[in-house]
């Protein structure tokens, strides 16, 4: 058969592998790429709309198949390879495919070890994997990964992130005594944040994971001015105080025209050691109401569990010192749960992004 009918007669074996979330064929959304056919080898690229997507090997698998079933085929070779995302501003993060914010409307529903696991969730699905402590006023990422070190200069007076548990990791705590307290006001944050990303050496990323401070202010209006996100990750727990707070950090990041990803519930519920049974310490359910009312995908619960307290404290957080465990497994569905989000807002350009002037005044 001529090379041009082969090539028709595998784009045709492909659009029968339909991506789940975007309930298209994956040769209509476009990520085929680059077929090459010749003595009945056939080779091509599936280009995926995000890294670490969760159906990665089954695209593969699938598409290995299908067209190994084609009369003539010897044999088939797949390389898989993921999209960039949106064009940053003024040079900042280049190098970083898909920046993503984990919020929270207050203190204490432990959003930085959300982030923190959601990051080594990521990293342990095969992504390149960064994290940035930005919540200035109390920055805890020092302590949940054990980092006791200040940061290297390079190049440029560039800081180069500190590597722990394979992703790289910045944070204002490593440039300051653990108990000097920061008072700034809304200029200073902005300047910092900006200097963070502008200044920090953090090379080839699939996913920059941004712990902001809990609440509204500068450094969230900052960081959706900056640069482009893939999204927004809220973080809750179950009470209707902390769902209903939570819901304002919705509305801030969709007033800035940034794509909220969705929201995990903290502290969902708690297992007893001893007879099995699920008890609902501070309620449940908080975080899919919320969803529920604002129409975004909720992501996952996370439950209570004394053992990622004690990994906290201990610098190892529960996903790098326990990575069988339930907790652990729960973050990694709720870090594909994010992946397949972020696939989603890709391919649908959600994640679009606007000046700041088209979306809110200034931070400072």
């Amino acid at each position: 058969m001529a090379d041009d009918t082969n090539k028709q007669q595998v784009l045709d074996a492909l659009k029968g592998i339909i991506d789940p979330d975007l309930k298209q064929d994956i040769v209509s959304l476009g990520l085929v790429k680059d077929i090459l056919i010749k003595d009945g080898k056939v080779s091509f690229t599936l280009e995926l709309t995000t890294p670490a997507h969760p159906l990665k090997a089954k695209f593969k698998e699938d598409a290995q198949k299908a067209v190994s079933a084609l009369p003539g085929v010897k044999s088939v070779d797949v390389a898989v390879t993921a999209r960039g995302g949106a064009e940053p501003k003024e040079e900042l993060l280049t190098g970083v495919k898909n920046t993503i914010a984990v919020a929270s409307g207050k203190g204490g529903v432990g959003k930085s070890t959300i982030a923190a696991n959601l990051a080594l969730a990521l990293a342990a699905e095969g992504a390149k994997v960064g994290l940035l402590d930005a919540d200035v006023y109390g920055p805890s990422l020092p302590i949940l990964l054990g980092i006791k070190r200040m940061p290297d200069v390079v190049g440029e007076k560039k800081l180069k992130p500190i590597e722990k548990y394979g992703i790289k990791v910045m944070s204002l705590g490593f440039l300051i005594d653990a108990d000097q307290a920061v008072i700034w006001r809304g200029p200073m944050v902005h300047s910092l944040l900006t200097q963070f990303l502008r200044d920090v050496e953090w090379g080839e990323l699939d996913y920059l994971i941004v712990d902001l401070p809990p609440g509204t202010g500068d450094a969230q209006l900052t960081l959706s001015q900056s640069i482009p996100l893939a999204g927004a990750v809220v973080v809750t727990t179950p009470q209707a105080m902390a769902s209903s707070i939570a819901g304002k950090v919705v509305s801030l990041f969709r007033k800035m025209n940034v794509h909220v990803l969705g929201a995990v519930e903290n502290m969902s519920y708690f297992v007893c050691d001893g007879c099995g049974k699920e008890h609902d310490i501070f309620d449940r359910g908080g975080g899919e109401r919320l969803c529920g009312r604002l129409g975004v995908p909720f992501l996952g619960a996370i439950p209570l569990d004394p053992r990622m307290r004690i990994a906290d404290d201990a610098g190892k957080p529960i996903v790098a010192s326990d990575p069988q465990s339930k907790v652990a497994q729960e973050f990694i569905s709720v870090a594909r749960a994010v992946v397949e989000q972020v696939a989603i807002a890709n391919a649908s350009g959600k994640r679009e992004w606007k000046p700041p002037s088209a979306a809110a005044p200034p931070a400072h």
